[in-house]
């Protein structure tokens, strides 16, 4: 499946550095002006110039940090009213490598507010425009780790699995009218988050960790396959499906109108 519109210009969020700025990169190379959206602007202009001076791409730099309200109502005014923005990259994310109960509420509020109200509040702003051109794309850096919790400490997990969640129910509502999206969910990536949790990937074995390039170019090759869901490390996409299909067969019985027998208690019968 090839790109809706390939010259549409893409904004990027989280673009200066890893994922993002991968993106980046293999966009630029597929003809898109692009957009990038981060906090560092010394290391969004070098991007810029490079990828400018190397593809010939109109690329602009508009500094940002997306945890803060001010600063995310200009990027959301910027993707309400700019016809030439067709795709969203939803890249930036921060990582709360701490139980749960030793974190600082302050620090997983911003992670709140970056890893989901930031993604959330911008779909919003661009959706409706999307909508009423009939095409666009959608796509959400998320997490293996939104289907296993269990594999990290804190909340971190529980952010990733409300963006798969929030694109699944984006694609119910507006796959149909041309719009499309994409959750990418990488397991461990070589990027700078390690340096930001505390972590290093040296304590990890080497066979568990994927580089960011290889990362991206399997995330596109899913993108241009037509896949919602794209797993890079998954071998065989039929575990997925099979994943999907459990849940599915547990839908005609999350809502009934009575409790299942278990909670019931029993009720000797000359009571």
């Amino acid at each position: 499946m090839s790109f809706a519109e390939p010259r549409d210009t893409v904004l990027i969020t989280g673009a200066s550095t890893g994922i993002g700025a991968t993106y980046a990169d293999r966009l630029a190379q597929r003809g898109h002006p692009l957009i990038l959206v981060a906090r560092n602007q010394d290391r969004l202009q070098a991007l810029a110039q490079r990828l400018t001076r190397e593809y010939g791409v109109k690329t602009e730099v508009m500094m940002a940090d997306l945890t803060q309200s001010q600063d995310r109502l200009r990027v959301e005014r910027r993707l309400g009213d700019d016809h030439t923005i067709g795709w969203l990259l939803n890249s930036a994310g921060m990582a709360v490598g701490t139980a749960i109960a030793e974190a600082s509420p302050d620090t997983a509020e911003s992670m709140i507010q970056l890893n989901i109200v930031a993604p959330t509040r911008l779909i919003g702003a661009m959706l409706p425009r999307l909508l009423a051109r009939g095409r666009g794309s959608i796509i959400n850096i998320a997490s293996v780790l939104a289907l296993a919790p269990e594999l990290f400490d804190g909340a971190y997990g529980a952010s990733k699995s409300y963006l798969l969640n929030y694109t699944l129910a984006l694609h119910k509502e507006a796959g149909h009218r041309g719009i499309r999206v994409q959750a990418v969910l990488p397991g461990i990536t070589r990027t700078e988050i390690w340096q930001h949790t505390g972590g290093t990937p040296e304590t990890i074995p080497p066979s568990t960790i994927m580089e960011v390039d290889e990362m991206v170019d399997a995330a596109l090759a899913g993108y241009d396959q037509g896949e919602v869901v794209t797993i890079p490390s998954l071998p065989d996409n039929e575990d997925w499906n099979r994943y999907v299909a459990a849940r599915q067969r547990l839908m005609p019985s999350l809502s009934r109108d009575h409790a299942a027998d278990r909670y019931k208690s029993d009720i000797p019968e000359d009571a």
